[in-house]
């Protein structure tokens, strides 16, 4: 898509999320998810009709073939309601999925599963976190995978497998390996269907006192003597991890030019509520220096933080997640730590209302304070783009 097309096409779903999405969020915020689920089959259908639907993935597919600089804008429009992403059939964990099998996936995994995840017939989750490890730390599970005969026996606690509940299938990180020289050796991904007799989810976790349903929801799942076929794993034995950070690459960019989208709404919401609140008769919120001081660092800061995705984007799709590690690992504490100073200020712009559901200001405050710990917290993030800049300086001298 030519950067003009490219430009008209956000302007189009600007317009299409501010009439037809963003007015579904008091529903979102205060009810049921599943009540809403006619309504955003309907809208689905109408951005499939569009030419929007599965935006990162090939046009043969039925997306729209974007590239991943280009999926990154887009990504950023959508990121301004908490329903854009799933209305275009991007969101995570299914887009995580879709390029995994897409780039590793067989013959027969990619028509069983990819197929119709693309089409939106069904979603999926992906389960590595467990409670018991770290998850800073995906080469140290306690999941297994024991090859009997031609199948893997499955047995493993796992938690914070977003969309577990309602999905098809599951994508498991397991140790099949136990005894391989390199840690990073050890665990393979393998396919679970979750009708898989010894599959349960044991719950949806309640984040911030918000205990999300369907796409949503973070589930706890457990895995006992759940039986799968060897085929169902997702390329060679003992590539689990190698294909755990090529496909946190790009969806590290997926999730950043999503906050920035978060960002600039919340951005706007601050400004207009700054221009309409007075604080004294003929006095506005936005004459206090103090608020314009705030407006004017998080316009910089989101700025800033859009260049630096965007380069990074740019660099993955060059050169792979594995030629951009630094850069990766850069935006995502970067951009996570400007999302939480831009909300924090809406939110004390707002007063009262900043934490009430009648904004999505709430909702993002306490759904995306995870955005600093998962896919990694920053503080490891930083150590490793610390070490890696000192290795390379020391090696030069």
């Amino acid at each position: 898509m030519s950067p003009v097309a490219l430009e008209q096409t956000i302007r189009e779903i600007h317009a299409f999320l501010a009439a037809s999405v963003i007015p579904l969020e008091p529903a979102f915020l205060h009810g049921a998810f599943r009540d809403l689920e006619p309504e955003l089959a309907r809208l689905r259908g109408e951005v499939k009709a569009r030419g929007w639907w599965a935006p990162q993935m090939p046009a043969a597919l039925g997306g729209m073939g974007l590239t991943l600089p280009a999926f990154g804008r887009l990504s950023e429009a959508l990121g301004r309601t908490p329903l854009g992403h799933y209305l275009f059939n991007c969101q995570a964990p299914d887009a995580g999925n879709m390029e995994l099998l897409l780039a590793h996936g067989t013959d027969v995994q990619q028509e069983r599963y990819l197929r119709p995840l693309v089409a939106g017939e069904i979603r999926s989750c992906f389960a590595m976190t467990e409670p018991a490890l770290p998850g800073s730390n995906p080469t140290w599970l306690a999941a297994t995978a024991r090859q009997e005969g031609a199948d893997y026996v499955i047995n493993g606690h796992k938690w914070f497998t977003t969309a577990a509940d309602g999905a098809a299938f599951a994508i498991v990180m397991a140790v099949t390996n136990p005894e391989a020289e390199s840690r990073h050796r050890r665990a393979s991904q393998i396919i679970v269907p979750l009708d898989t007799p010894g599959y349960e989810l044991v719950r949806n976790i309640s984040v911030m006192g918000r205990a999300g349903e369907g796409h949503a929801s973070h589930g706890e799942v457990r895995f006992v003597d759940c039986r799968v076929p060897q085929t169902n794993r997702i390329g060679a034995e003992g590539e689990g991890f190698a294909l755990a950070q090529e496909r946190l690459g790009p969806g590290r960019v997926h999730h950043c030019m999503r906050w920035i989208g978060i960002c600039e709404r919340a951005f706007e919401l601050m400004c207009r509520h700054a221009l309409a609140r007075e604080v004294a008769p003929g006095r506005r919120l936005a004459d206090q220096q103090t608020v314009q001081n705030w407006i004017a660092e998080s316009r910089a800061e989101i700025d800033a933080a859009r260049l630096l995705v965007l380069d990074t984007a740019e660099k993955v799709e060059a050169y792979g997640s594995r030629g951009a590690r630094s850069e990766v690992s850069i935006i995502k504490f970067f951009v996570a730590g400007v999302l939480g100073q831009v909300l924090d200020r809406a939110v004390q712009v707002h007063g009262a209302l900043g934490v009430t559901d009648d904004t999505p200001l709430a909702f993002w405050f306490a759904h995306e304070r995870p955005a600093r710990i998962y896919d990694g917290p920053d503080e490891v993030h930083k150590l490793s783009v610390a070490r890696r800049i000192l290795r390379d300086m020391e090696a030069a001298a």
